[in-house]
């Protein structure tokens, strides 16, 4: 580790994870950035735009809904008809929705993200007394959701590891290794790892009879592993999020426990990832030693 940049083994890792509803991980193509996000100054920063909407003091400003903005080494997904258009992909988890295309040529695409997808269906009490107006501003409008194109349910496991360098250089330092040994693991055990961008267009030329080979690369799982930006607590790095998709089985073909969650995990070395890969995405069990915390579909926060 750096001078004078120590892992923190003395506190409990439990409960360390800040709560939130809703995480955004931005697909920058990008595996480092400057310390605030927002301060990336690259011709297009889905996190500023973001922030400026929710953020304190934004229009659709919440203190009692937690959305947190992350960028990720993903690439973003490539407009089929127009690939000329700047555009950036996102991932909303838990909700397990891929957006694979945010046109940046105006601001429309953004607010269709906010009302349409991160904006709460439900107020906190606290907001009992707004007006009716102020009310329905800050809550979800399925029909803003629909003005974007391609949303898409989420399939592969998402393996994220916090990279970011620019940040703190205990996460710049082990991020880049833990992504390499989580794909060398997952490979092992016959998951697929996924690299490049998440390819929308549909595929019409699939075959009325496929061989036995065929149907099993169909079944094969998948995942995707990639480097984020700052989640708190670096002083525990390394720091992991897996995010099993709904509908996951387990080794031996049983629902996996964990399907629909994010589970939050740190202090992790290369040496805790064939464990990790087995137990938690293989078994659908929780490692309680390295648990941060965690989150279900809908928003119900894990805590052991």
């Amino acid at each position: 580790m750096p001078e004078g940049l120590p892992i923190d083994h003395s506190k409990p890792l439990n409960g360390t994870m800040a709560p939130y509803a809703e995480q955004v991980l931005i697909c920058t193509g990008k595996d480092d950035w400057e310390s605030k996000i927002e301060d990336e100054n690259a011709g297009d920063n889905l996190a500023a735009d973001i922030k400026e909407l929710m953020g304190r003091g934004g229009v659709f400003s919440d203190p009692y809904h937690n959305v947190s903005i992350t960028n990720t080494s993903f690439p973003s997904s490539l407009p089929p008809s127009r690939p000329e258009i700047q555009s950036t992909s996102a991932y909303l988890v838990p909700s397990f929705k891929y957006i694979p295309f945010l046109p940046r040529v105006s601001f429309d695409s953004v607010q269709a993200l906010v009302k349409g997808y991160l904006l709460p269906t439900k107020l906190h009490p606290m907001h009992d007394n707004l007006s009716p107006i102020h009310k329905d501003r800050l809550l979800r409008s399925e029909d803003q959701g629909r003005l974007l194109y391609g949303v898409r349910d989420v399939k592969d496991v998402l393996v994220l590891v916090c990279g970011h360098g620019g940040r703190d250089m205990r996460c710049g330092v082990l991020g880049p290794v833990l992504k390499g040994e989580f794909e060398r693991q997952l490979e092992e055990v016959d998951v697929s790892v996924l690299k490049g961008h998440v390819d929308v267009t549909e595929n019409t030329d699939r075959p009325l009879l496929e061989t036995e080979e065929q149907r099993g690369l169909e079944t094969r799982s998948s995942a995707r592993v990639g480097l984020i930006s700052h989640i708190g607590g670096h002083k525990f790095a390394g720091n992991v999020i897996l995010y099993i998709p709904p509908g996951t089985k387990t080794v031996d073909g049983k629902p996996n426990e964990l399907a629909g969650c994010g589970i939050w995990y740190g202090r992790v070395e290369p040496k805790h990832v064939e464990g990790i890969v087995r137990e938690t995405v293989l078994g659908g069990k929780v490692i309680e030693d390295l648990f941060r915390g965690g989150i279900r579909q809908g928003g119900e926060i894990l805590r052991l």
